[in-house]
This record gives C-alpha cells, structure tokens and sequence, in this order.
C-alpha cells in the first residue's frame, strides 16, 4: 500500500519503520566467520539507520546469519568493526542489525553510526 504525502508517493512498511534512514555509499568490509576459515568481502553501504545497515555485498549469506561490519574511517588506519545480523535480503542487497546487547557493543555501535553518518555527509543528531 502506497500513501500520497508532499514529496511524492512513499510506501506503508516506510513510513512504519522504527529509525530514520539515512542514504550514504561508502566502502566497507563484511566479515564471515565460518567453521574453518574467515572470509572478508568489499561492500558498500547504502543506507544506515540507528538499528542497522543496508549493505552490497558480493557475497552469500542467509537470513539470520552472523557477521561483522568493518568500515576505516578517513586519515585513520584502524577500522571499526561492529557486530550484525543479516534479517533480509534480496539478491547481494542484505538489510542487516546491529548487535548491541552489551555496553561495550553499544558504544562500537553508537561511535560507528556517528562515523558512517560523518563521512555520508549527515551530521549525527
């Protein structure tokens, strides 16, 4: 179902989502800790919200399966990584959640979500 606002027509499931999205491109890594190996692909992010992260990536993963999220921010070396969990997908578009039960994984969350959105050009609120 479709709704008529000012700008346009804008779909049911948007207007009931929980954050705000905000639209960013940027290079960043998942990591995909299997059994017996790990694998690291290039990706791009192209929304982030303050539960998750819409991502590209080349890559297979499953509804439900954990990863991490890397992403160097500019004139840094060290990337930061936060936990995910993959809760849909179509085609290499995954819409993944940030993993925050923890203090410690909150403020990782909270710092990378001020760093993507920094380097989006959006100004953290």
């Amino acid at each position: 179902m479709a709704t008529q606002t000012g700008t346009g027509v804008v779909h049911a499931y948007v207007a009931e989502r929980r954050w705000q999205r905000y639209k960013l491109d940027l290079p960043l890594r998942v990591v995909v800790q299997q059994k017996d190996k790990t694998a690291i692909v290039t990706g791009r992010g192209t929304e982030i919200s303050e539960g998750g992260l819409a991502v590209f990536a080349g890559t297979e993963l499953r509804v439900g399966d954990p990863i991490f999220v890397e992403f160097t921010p500019p004139y840094s070396g060290k990337p930061l990584r936060v936990a995910a969990t993959v809760r849909n997908r179509s085609g290499y578009n995954y819409g993944v959640e940030f993993n925050s039960q923890t203090p410690e994984q909150r403020e990782q969350v909270s710092n990378f979500q001020v760093l993507l959105r920094f380097a989006s050009g959006h100004l953290p609120s």
